[in-house]
């Protein structure tokens, strides 16, 4: 049997006001080219499928055509959705009765009886070859506080993280009834949370707060789940001697993924074991920071070299507007910031890019500040004030025009 786990698709997302719903459409399409090339029998989409709780018409029918799309070229699929911090939980499963036609199965909130947690509700069976089950489901969407079986922040004996203990609860609850419900079959676990102890990515991430707390140690998952496919973290990682991994986001959301290899995470599921190994899917456009190679978002470049790096670009000026690449920019401060500005927004409006974040770096920034003398008050004057404002603005002292046409502007105060 062969999954594919996926997650953080984050529909609906702009950056810099630029939409991605393009780059999200072509993205889905490579998506199903997978699961048709890779044979899959069931896709795990562990949450944030939608980047906002109150997505668009048009972000919302792209999921759905998705959807369909995916089982019109693997008949048979078996489609999982758990719901995400971003996520509408009503709105996701509103339509759940019309999705289960397509075996599109979405859950979204934690289901409960009048006598606890409804582990079954939850639980989704996928069938083997011979149409006998062949392996057990298990799917968590986010978890809030209200979720959280006997949360309390009220001191006591023990001084160990209520948060902590309560998801640890939360989650051997579901493993045991999940397991008799499985029985010797294989068990999968979704989720939708932050573990410690892996890797964040500025930008994108929302920290889960719950108690002041945003990750809990991946000891919450029992031993019962056999793999977990987890959800929330954008960088593809795996934790827990292979058996919990995040696949990551679908292409880079923020400046801080640039250096990720994007893509799915495929799941084996046979006699001896589950297997996974990740799929590289390319981005739709890139996304691209200078200067380039710096992964850490630390340097800075003058802009007559900017303007060199837009040219060697060279995009096709036939690229649709929004599909061209999204460019980050940090300069240097050779000169007043928003003049610096000014021509680099010239000079990107000029190239078939999509600005996504200019920034002007001051030489204080990288450790060669410039700070004029701090007087007394009493030896304080307008004009000294001005040329401090000047160096905190741009990074470099005002020249004598600077000076002149503030003296002309002060003596007409």
């Amino acid at each position: 049997m062969r999954l594919l786990h996926t997650a953080d698709w984050h529909l609906n997302q702009t950056l810099n006001g630029w939409s991605r719903d393009a780059e999200h459409e072509v993205w889905l399409a490579a998506l199903a080219d997978v699961i048709a090339e890779e044979e899959v029998d069931a896709l795990l989409v562990a949450g944030d499928v939608f980047d906002i709780i109150n997505p668009s018409g048009e972000a919302q029918r792209l999921f759905y055509r998705a959807l369909r799309a995916f089982r019109e070229r693997r008949p048979g699929l078996v489609t999982i959705i758990s719901g995400g911090n971003h996520d509408p939980a009503g709105r996701l499963e509103a339509p759940g009765a019309v999705l289960e036609s397509l075996d599109v199965h979405v859950i979204a909130t934690v289901r409960r009886t009048a006598n606890g947690l409804d582990a079954r509700a939850h639980m989704v069976p996928l069938p083997a070859s011979g149409g006998e089950i062949g392996a057990w489901v298990c799917a968590i969407p986010f978890l809030r506080a209200a979720d959280l079986p006997g949360l309390t922040f009220t001191a006591g004996e023990d001084r160990g993280s209520p948060i902590v203990a309560a998801t640890r609860r939360f989650h051997a609850e579901m493993a045991q009834a999940a397991a008799s419900i499985a029985g010797d079959l294989p068990l999968i676990a979704m989720g939708h949370l932050h573990c410690q102890g892996a890797a964040e990515s500025e930008g994108a991430e929302r920290r889960i707060l719950i108690g002041g707390e945003h990750a809990v140690p991946e000891d919450v998952f029992p031993d019962a789940f056999h793999y977990v496919a987890l959800g929330h973290l954008h960088r593809p990682q795996t934790l827990g001697g292979g058996r919990i991994r995040y696949a990551g986001s679908c292409f880079p959301l923020s400046a801080a993924e640039i250096g990720y290899e994007h893509g799915v995470t495929i799941v084996d599921v046979e006699p001896d074991g589950i297997r996974h190994r990740h799929r590289a899917i390319a981005s739709p456009a890139r996304v691209i920071r200078f200067p380039e190679n710096d992964f850490t978002g630390n340097g800075a470049m003058a802009l007559v070299d900017f303007e060199k790096a837009l040219v060697a670009l060279d995009v096709d000026p036939e690229t649709p507007a929004d599909l061209r690449p999204l460019v980050y920019v940090t300069l240097e401060a050779t000169g007043p910031a928003a003049t610096i500005l000014a021509d680099a927004e010239r000079l990107l409006a000029q190239a078939p890019v999509r600005p996504a974040g200019i920034r002007v770096r001051r030489a204080a920034e990288t450790g060669a500040g410039l700070t004029l003398p701090v007087a007394s008050l009493a030896e304080t004057t307008p004009e000294s004030l001005f040329r401090q404002a000047y160096v905190d603005a741009n990074g470099v002292a005002p020249d004598d025009s600077h000076i002149a046409a503030f003296r002309d502007v002060a003596g007409e105060c």
